[in-house]
């Protein structure tokens, strides 16, 4: 009898682990009040009885981003920062546009998968698997078509034509967040030490610290 109760025990248990997940709202919805002095894993509610439709309104997503840049690339993000009301939803939304060749450089969202959809233009996309395979997962996209990349994978996408480019990406936070590869690596404030650098990418000291200049 205590080995049959021991048994369903464990299978309730492992039950209630695969089923773990974030919580659903528990409420039509929580506009976030940023100008909350309160910290909490998100963003704290506004009074429900002071939001307005503006809180779930965002402006702007058919301007043109400016691509005069080293990159030649613009994104203009639409995450729980701009448009309160995403608070709790768990999406957001960005425009991305590319100049002739412009590229929006290797990245992850550490806490978000992008589907990604080209509106104009031909882009190259990829992404790397997790290691040890690291293996390039890639393609060329034409007008209406539509790729993903995996949550925390490293992706980049790339406009191979001679005409300017737009695609728009959802992602499933309403704060992915956004880790640009070579400003994290060499960008970091204070610098990684510039040996350490150097023996993880096999070259030599002089050649990282040229780079980390650079950012």
């Amino acid at each position: 009898m205590m080995s049959r109760f021991l048994i369903f025990s464990l299978l309730l248990a492992t039950c209630l682990i695969a089923f773990a997940s974030d919580p659903s709202p528990l409420q039509d919805f929580c506009v976030a009040d940023l100008n909350s002095p309160v910290f909490v894993n998100g963003v704290v509610c506004k009074d429900p009885n002071l939001v307005q439709a503006d809180d779930f309104l965002f402006r702007g997503l058919n301007i043109v981003g400016d691509t005069s840049n080293a990159l030649g690339s613009n994104v203009t993000a639409v995450t729980v920062a701009q448009l309160p009301g995403l608070n709790t939803l768990g999406i957001s939304l960005a425009r991305i546009d590319f100049a002739p060749w412009g590229i929006n450089p290797p990245h992850t969202h550490p806490r978000a998968s992008e589907v990604l959809t080209v509106i104009e233009g031909c882009l190259l996309v990829g992404f790397v698997t997790s290691n040890p395979e690291n293996r390039l997962i890639t393609k060329i996209l034409v007008k209406g078509d539509v790729f993903v990349f995996p949550q925390g994978l490293i992706h980049f996408q790339k406009n191979i034509g001679n005409e300017c480019a737009l695609a728009l990406a959802g992602l499933s936070s309403q704060n992915p967040g956004v880790i640009t590869i070579a400003n994290a690596v060499f960008g970091s404030n204070p610098d990684i030490d510039p040996k350490i650098l150097a023996k993880a990418f096999r070259v030599d000291v002089n050649v990282i610290e040229e780079i980390q200049s650079k950012f």
